[in-house]
């Protein structure tokens, strides 16, 4: 069952379809106190935000992870997705958030220290999205902005204006820096080594004369500032609901694009990966675009393709354990 019938099932369950599937408060922590708060840090206007905080302080509803660690609650670490479901179903009975939007009520939270990522290790969270694209990377509130929402008034607005000065979130930015460093230590490398060696050996033999304009390497901010240049110089606009490969490259002579997804789980360049870029690089004007799926050996490509055999026709494989070749997918 998917994750947005089995919570709409479970808000079913606690409301009878009427009133309330949450409590008013949370860990004693209300919405109109996340809003308060908020507005000490110009966020207060967007209720996607003040719902996510909210979500993130949910301690009574037994994790969403299949494998989380015995006695998690949905509050020590939810993904994208668990969010999106957590506010758009279970608080507000309606469907979940857009999970592409997570730009809007993600990102100026995580940017502030306010969200810290974390990623499902085995039975253990750690901190960083250290592992691309993965489905076990999560979020939850800092202990040092718990305690803010948790203060009493009066209290709370000068614990809240030492947690916001520069010399705080500096030290906030190393941490997370240096905590990320450590758990990248913990984790297989494999999917970032595959997309460098994509780029570096695969592109670099077969693709002359196109460069790279965009990688897809993790799961902080999805198009950085160098990204937006680059995406101006080649005429490319991403807008929300945009595919986002592994890795867009840009031919300037010829004007066509090239995508590459490395695949050491799953995410090949299977057809609907095809049609949304496809759309994209005509609504660029792009003149059009060529699609390559990247593995490591021919032992995980023939794994991949006997379970699942989604390849698009008309695009390409590559094997890096086998570099001197790709192979063309036809159809009869």
């Amino acid at each position: 069952m998917a994750l947005h019938d089995t919570i709409a099932q479970l808000r079913l369950a606690r409301t009878g379809n009427d009133g309330a599937a949450v409590p008013d408060s949370l860990q004693g922590v209300s919405k109109a106190k996340i809003r308060r708060v908020l507005q000490g840090l110009d966020l207060e206007g967007n209720a996607d935000l003040i719902d996510g905080v909210f979500a993130l302080l949910d301690d009574e509803t037994p994790s969403w992870f299949s494998r989380a660690p015995a006695g998690s609650r949905f509050g020590d670490g939810a993904s994208t997705a668990h969010l999106a479901c957590h506010i758009g179903i279970l608080q507000r009975g309606g469907g979940k958030l857009d999970r592409e939007g997570r730009d809007y009520w993600i990102k100026p939270l995580r940017e502030l220290g306010v969200f810290e990522p974390i990623l499902l290790l085995g039975d253990a969270f750690i901190h960083g999205h250290v592992v691309a694209k993965s489905p076990n990377s999560a979020y939850r509130i800092s202990e040092d902005f718990k305690a803010i929402l948790q203060a009493p008034e009066g209290q709370w607005q000068p614990m809240l204006a030492a947690w916001a000065s520069q010399d705080a979130a500096r030290q906030r930015r190393e941490f997370q820096a240096e905590m990320a460093s450590a758990s990248r230590l913990l984790v297989d490398s494999g999917h970032s080594d595959l997309i460098q060696a994509s780029i570096d050996y695969y592109a670099a033999q077969f693709l002359p004369g196109y460069q790279v304009v965009y990688v897809d390497d993790g799961d902080g901010d999805r198009i950085t500032q160098v990204d937006r240049g680059r995406f101006q110089e080649a005429g490319i606009e991403m807008v929300l609901g945009d595919a986002m490969p592994d890795v867009l490259m840009w031919n300037p002579t010829t004007d066509r694009l090239w995508v590459l997804e490395a695949v050491t789980s799953d995410g090949e360049v299977d057809l609907h990966k095809v049609n949304q870029i496809v759309a994209m690089a005509q609504r660029c004007g792009k003149a059009g675009v060529d699609f390559t799926t990247t593995y490591r050996t021919w032992k995980e490509a023939g794994a991949r393709q006997g379970a699942h055999g989604n390849v698009a026709v008309g695009s390409y494989i590559w094997i890096q354990a086998d570099p001197a070749k790709h192979f063309y997918v036809g159809s009869f």
